[in-house]
């Protein structure tokens, strides 16, 4: 082994779940974002926690609402979930642009995506800032599935996507 770059680990370290995060502004309206930062935290009680940068518009929406929905985007939907990785809700809407509709949850105020093959209705219970970036810490509340989307999407340090099946069989890469 020899010592390597952060963004060198980061890379060899791919591929990522790659996975859309909603949530609601101040005025209600939904917003999405693309992120690989997330983990499971906790079994009981259910918990997930994301992290988010300081200057994205999602960390502004998640401090306003305390409540996001966390959703792994299908292969069909891998061009609107680049878009929703590389593009920011302040200046867009993600929803219009990228034609993923939203549908309502059943806890949260934020929506789900619909033809996720997951979606996993979070409530903040606790954060923690880390440098540069909050890790929300989220109690599941609803989950929601697709069994029959058997093919998730995987970032490769944020440069491209690919699709693997539970197998572990590469599809395509974006």
């Amino acid at each position: 082994m020899k010592e390597i770059t952060w963004n060198e680990a980061i890379e060899l370290g791919s591929p990522y779940p790659y996975t859309l995060i909603t949530t609601v502004d101040r005025d209600g309206k939904p917003n999405i974002m693309g992120i690989s930062w997330w983990t499971i935290t906790s079994w009981e009680p259910k918990l997930i926690a994301v992290s988010i940068g300081h200057p994205r518009h999602t960390h502004e929406c998640i401090e306003h609402c305390k409540e996001f929905v966390l959703c792994f985007p299908s292969e069909e939907q891998k061009e609107g979930a680049w878009i929703c990785g590389t593009k920011s809700g302040k200046e867009m809407d993600k929803f219009k642009e990228t034609g993923f509709k939203p549908v309502a949850s059943k806890v949260v105020s934020p929506p789900i995506i619909e033809g996720s093959t997951i979606a996993y209705e979070c409530k903040v219970v606790n954060k923690l800032e880390t440098g540069d970036h909050t890790l929300y810490i989220g109690e599941v509340v609803a989950i929601h599935g697709s069994p029959e989307k058997e093919k998730h999407l995987f970032s490769v340090h944020y440069r491209k996507l690919v699709s693997l099946d539970f197998k572990g069989n590469a599809n395509f890469e974006l």
